[in-house]
């Protein structure tokens, strides 16, 4: 009797997943070993990997929670300055554990914000907590400001290089992993929940205040954990980097991307860190073009560049060897008490 073992369909995706990524991190290397991407493209690409991590936080508070938040820039500031302070402090730690535990300590300082900040916040919505998440970020700038540890308004100097470009990488990667993975277990559905109706689900038994903060101080870990990052690489900060301008360059990736969609940030991070620097060959026009290309894309796909879809490698692949193979793609079943496609109400006439 012959028995054939099938690969469960999550683990393939997974391991799909695994595979593309460990090509595009040993294609990236190769580029780097064979000068073929200079130290102008490696810090387009480190700047690109900081935005994943900030969009992809935002994304948690305003497209899984459906709140507006816009004080992102302030809780970064945070992971920067602590990062930046522990590591010109314990120079005695190698470098690796040193950039590592740093990212650590910067965003779990950058979460205990996030709480304090979260817990009276949350039970606002709309504009009210758009207004405080803002003047919470002005805060934090103000008092960065004024700090002698912090280097004032001169700055913070002497700050050591420890990101490089393949420990970042993976950074990122493990930081996506895991807010994707909390996003689909049962913490991000009742989240998901709360966002679609907090009346219905609080009548359900979810506790929206609990859940409505554990998002929020998640955001706000990996929001420090991109500071962290950005502090080690640049080597100097400045309070004005983390102004209210950053945060609406950090709403606006997730809105474009679509919220609620971590691949659509994923995207829309990657093209809009990308897209200036393409543009430089038309450095007088080129902020014109690119203000152009995102009100037209508002005009045209107001739910972002994937809605609330999220982009699957595994159901790509298998889309293509469907077009080749000539076979139909099997159609998912109906949900029991919901309409079913148009597609599908044909098919039955």
């Amino acid at each position: 009797m012959k028995i054939i073992w099938k690969i469960p369909q999550t683990l393939k995706a997974y391991l799909i997943n695994l595979a593309a990524l460990i090509l595009l991190f040993l294609l990236l290397n190769e580029m780097v070993a064979q000068r073929v991407l200079g130290r102008t493209q490696q810090g387009i690409l480190m700047l690109i990997f900081i935005n994943i991590i900030l969009a992809t936080s935002l994304n948690l508070t305003t497209g899984v929670l459906g709140q507006i938040a816009l004080g992102h820039a302030g809780f970064m500031s945070i992971g920067a300055y602590t990062a930046a302070l522990f590591s010109m402090n314990l120079p005695q730690i190698p470098d690796g554990p040193r950039f590592l535990i740093s990212l650590v300590v910067g965003g779990l300082l950058a979460a205990f914000f996030g709480l304090l900040v979260g817990v009276p916040a949350l039970r606002l919505k709309g504009d009210y907590l758009a207004i405080i998440t803002l003047g919470f970020g002005e805060i934090i700038r103000s008092i960065i400001e004024n700090l002698s540890i912090t280097g004032g308004a001169q700055g913070l100097k002497g700050i050591p290089k420890l990101a490089t470009l393949n420990v970042v990488f993976v950074v990122m990667v493990c930081s996506v992993t895991v807010m994707f993975t909390f996003v689909r277990s049962r913490h991000g559905r009742a989240i998901m929940a709360i966002r679609e109706d907090d009346i219905a689900s609080e009548a359900s038994g979810i506790n929206n205040t609990y859940y409505k903060v554990m998002a929020f101080v998640m955001a706000a870990f990996f929001a420090g954990v991109a500071g962290g990052i950005y502090a080690q690489y640049y080597t100097v900060l400045g309070a004005s980097t983390f102004n209210f301008n950053k945060s609406i360059d950090i709403l606006v990736m997730v809105v474009l991307g679509g919220m609620g969609s971590l691949t659509g940030s994923i995207v829309a991070a990657v093209g809009l860190t990308a897209l200036p620097e393409l543009l430089r060959v038309f450095s007088d026009y080129r902020m014109i073009i690119y203000s152009l290309a995102l009100i037209a894309m508002m005009i045209f796909k107001p739910s972002g560049l994937l809605g609330r879809y999220e982009f699957s490698l595994n159901r790509l692949l298998e889309r293509a060897a469907a077009l080749v193979t000539g076979r139909k793609m099997p159609r998912k079943a109906a949900v029991p008490g919901r309409p079913a496609h148009k597609s599908q109400k044909e098919g039955g006439r």
